[in-house]
């Protein structure tokens, strides 16, 4: 498959467009801000909580991480955070990645177990340490020994979902259907100030090989953002964002003037 065709048709993105100091975004052109966009009808609430904290003249970067959270907390959402899908042990494991535009700085974690809010660990990691990404038990015990409360993340009916899939295995199935899909919560801000950032958190793919890292925690891949071009987030089958570097790739041509 031709790139072209790749951001046309496997992925759905969210791009917001800085040229200028103009804004323009994939619903329609827009000359105001602050401005947040999210995937998915499960970012209602994100993009509420957004809204309040955009009003109060809060930074992209703040209001990210705290509307993220919202979704991250909701049992109800079985893909992200909290009441996420496990994987194929019955463990969840929870990506995020979190990024300021105006200072290309950025974190992520992945494989991250027992913490409910990984796109705050991942801003911790951003702000704490010279490092981007932490995994596993090591991204687990960055998040203790910076006060983060291990917790069960697997709810009842989370757990329902696993062992149904678990009772219809067959041992010439594999890990994934073809036509396996997620959807990662992905939210763009722009704020009053002009200033963007980014942030996608993901339980990953249902059933998952354990320690399987998708393109949420990767930055160029599941999210990008610079306030002199814009900014991107992805949701999908994050084997094939990273195949291309999706956000970046989209983040690079709205800086060469393509429309988002």
């Amino acid at each position: 498959m031709k790139r072209r065709d790749f951001v046309k048709v496997i992925f759905s993105t969210i791009a917001v467009s800085g040229l200028g100091g103009k804004l323009k975004i994939m619903a329609g052109n827009k000359s105001s801000f602050p401005v947040a966009v999210g995937t998915w009808k499960h970012s209602k609430g994100a993009i509420e909580k957004a809204k309040v904290l955009l009003e109060k003249g809060f930074r992209a970067i703040d209001v990210v991480e705290k509307s993220i959270n919202i979704t991250e907390c909701d049992p109800d959402v079985m893909s992200v955070g909290y009441g996420g899908l496990p994987n194929e042990e019955g463990v969840v494991q929870l990506d995020a990645a979190i990024m300021d535009g105006a200072t290309l700085r950025c974190g992520a974690v992945a494989a991250l177990e027992g913490i409910k809010t990984p796109i705050s660990v991942a801003r911790k990691v951003m702000e704490t340490t010279k490092h981007i990404m932490l995994v596993g038990e090591g991204a687990k015990k960055f998040a203790l020994a910076n006060g983060f409360k291990e917790e069960n993340l697997l709810t009842d009916r989370a757990r329902e979902r696993w062992l149904e899939w678990k009772r219809n295995l067959n041992k010439n199935d594999n890990w994934l259907s073809p036509d396996q899909y997620h959807d990662t919560i992905g939210v763009i801000i722009l704020d009053s100030k002009g200033s963007m950032a980014t942030g996608v958190s993901t339980s990953g793919l249902a059933w998952k090989i354990p320690g399987r890292i998708g393109d949420s925690p990767i930055v160029g891949a599941g999210s990008y953002c610079d306030n002199q071009a814009g900014g991107a987030v992805a949701t999908g089958v994050g084997e094939e964002v990273i195949r291309v570097a999706g956000c970046h790739l989209i983040v690079e041509l709205m800086r060469m003037g393509w429309d988002p």
